[in-house]
């Protein structure tokens, strides 16, 4: 799989690089991606994709690797965020964004003995767990509409008030109870899109407190049939992480050399776009 998707992640890097050019340094910004790609896709640290001996496999390389101090001080740079980002959007253009969304968080947990003080403790898979989370927001493009990484104790609800505004289209987005919130409703209406979560406590009343009216809409859909088909294409949203982590090369549980909120937003990135060019490879989209 690495050496079907390294061609195809290659000239991506090359195309959309030639956006991004700087005069004050001896690496540009793409040769800098390129080799923390070369790391990411064989799940190795950086200063393995600094040595030479092990980019025998290939011919498509730089002709000068960085040391592994550069690539390290490089990757915290701003113009290195940049051109990550405009990978991200160049991928998810792939594709126009359907009626159905799904958002979810997927845990990234670190062990209980790491030193990392930004991870915290927070809900992960069915127990507490320390480290970070993957918030995102599904549709079927081979990106992630939107997604942020966060420490684990981040609510799951005030991240998707943060993620909804920059959605596109209309339709309807679908998450499990952790969404069950009207300020979160409000956020999906205000752009274009009916929220469907069942209620945390289905059995309590309504309260007198301000209901949204996107929630009001949303439990008249969840008890209805039509409502209650639209939400089980919820498992969609397994589908996407279960093609993000099963491949070579895919995002697996984060290894010891990814600390520290940045790396991890890079490292997650990085798995993403690979994850994304493998989805336009069978997709026989051009990458």
């Amino acid at each position: 799989m690495e050496r079907e998707l390294w061609p195809r992640l290659y000239h991506l890097v090359m195309e959309v690089g030639k956006t991004l050019r700087l005069t004050d340094v001896t690496f540009q910004p793409h040769i800098i991606v390129l080799v923390f790609f070369w790391a990411a896709l064989h799940d190795r640290p950086v200063c393995w994709a600094c040595d030479n001996r092990n980019w025998a496999t290939t011919t498509l390389r730089p002709a000068t690797l960085p040391s592994a101090s550069t690539l390290s001080r490089r990757l915290r740079r701003v113009d290195t965020a940049m051109l990550m980002r405009a990978l991200v959007l160049r991928v998810r253009q792939e594709g126009e964004p359907r009626l159905v969304a799904f958002v979810d968080a997927k845990p990234l947990p670190v062990g209980g003995a790491s030193q990392d003080r930004q991870a915290r403790c927070g809900r992960g898979a069915g127990m507490l767990a320390k480290g970070y989370k993957l918030y995102a927001i599904w549709g079927d493009r081979p990106m992630p509409e939107t997604y942020r990484v966060f420490p684990m104790n981040i609510s799951e609800s005030k991240v998707a008030e943060e993620m909804i505004p920059q959605l596109t289209g209309a339709g309807y987005l679908l998450g499990d109870g952790e969404y069950d919130a009207n300020a979160v409703f409000d956020a999906a209406g205000a752009a274009g899109y009916q929220l469907l979560a069942p209620r945390k406590a289905p059995e309590a009343g309504l309260g007198h407190r301000y209901q949204s009216p996107y929630r009001l809409r949303c439990i008249e859909l969840m008890g209805s049939t039509f409502g209650r088909e639209v939400y089980s294409l919820r498992r969609g949203i397994e589908r996407a992480y279960g093609n993000l982590t099963s491949f070579g090369g895919g995002l697996s549980p984060l290894p010891a050399w990814v600390r520290h909120q940045d790396r991890v937003w890079l490292w997650v990135t990085a798995k993403l776009l690979i994850n994304g060019v493998r989805i336009m490879m069978n997709k026989g989209l051009a990458a």
